[in-house]
């Protein structure tokens, strides 16, 4: 079982600054429950992945003035972020693109847990938005925070951020080449199963520029000329 690398969950809506309080995540049963989830069927690359975008998303609904438990349910922004990738594991690779794949394991994940269905519907769009660049973002609400949080963790937008913040972010979630990782994991399951990468979705442009000399994706030059690196 892969466990994150970070602390126990912690008070939910906690203040967020600079100190250990940037780490502190939900709480609630559920909330552990789905970490344990995610931890028990993912790897440490994809697990820190989505645990620093759930902690980049805290930081950046705070920079916009967004009040999380009132503005954006910050419950919902973890389910979101930390299922987000879902689609990536063994568990959930089935027959969409990863991002679909995901939102509907999530979906049926959280709606057993008797979470309502108007959350479980936000929760499911969040994720199969998160890698619809000038889509998620005109969502606002938790869609746009769960595509600022993911983009943040790709460095995307993170001048805001301080070098405290992101250090105790990384300190805990270590990156783990983290950009690459998720570049194999796409293109294998899309050369596996080519409709995984249906035409001119994300996954399908990936999977070309992997297959085209230089063989490296956009993506892991979007992380490598970011803040954080890969």
């Amino acid at each position: 079982m892969t466990r994150p690398s970070g602390p126990a969950p912690e008070a939910a809506e906690a203040h967020v600054g600079d100190g250990a309080d940037v780490l502190a995540l939900p709480g609630t049963p559920l909330a552990r429950e789905v970490l344990t989830f995610v931890g028990n069927n993912s790897s440490a690359v994809v697990l820190n992945h989505c645990v620093r975008s759930y902690l980049f998303g805290r930081l950046l609904a705070v920079h916009h003035g967004v009040e999380l438990g009132r503005d954006v349910s910050g419950e919902l922004l973890f389910y979101s972020c930390v299922l987000h990738d879902m689609g990536l594991t063994e568990f959930g690779n089935r027959n969409q693109r990863f991002e679909v794949d995901g939102a509907d394991v999530a979906a049926e994940f959280l709606t057993v847990k008797g979470l309502a269905a108007t959350e479980v519907d936000a929760v499911w769009e969040a994720i199969a938005l998160h890698t619809s660049f000038g889509i998620a973002g005109r969502r606002e609400g938790l869609t746009m925070m769960t595509h600022g949080g993911i983009g943040l963790d790709f460095g995307v937008g993170s001048e805001f951020l301080t070098d405290e913040q992101a250090s105790t972010i990384h300190r805990a979630y270590p990156r783990l080449e983290m950009a690459k990782s998720l570049a194999d994991l796409i293109t294998a399951q899309v050369e596996a199963r080519p409709e995984k990468g249906p035409p001119y979705s994300f996954p399908a442009g990936l999977t070309r520029q992997r297959a085209t000399p230089p063989h490296h994706t956009e993506m892991e030059a979007m992380a490598a000329r970011g803040r954080w690196g890969s």
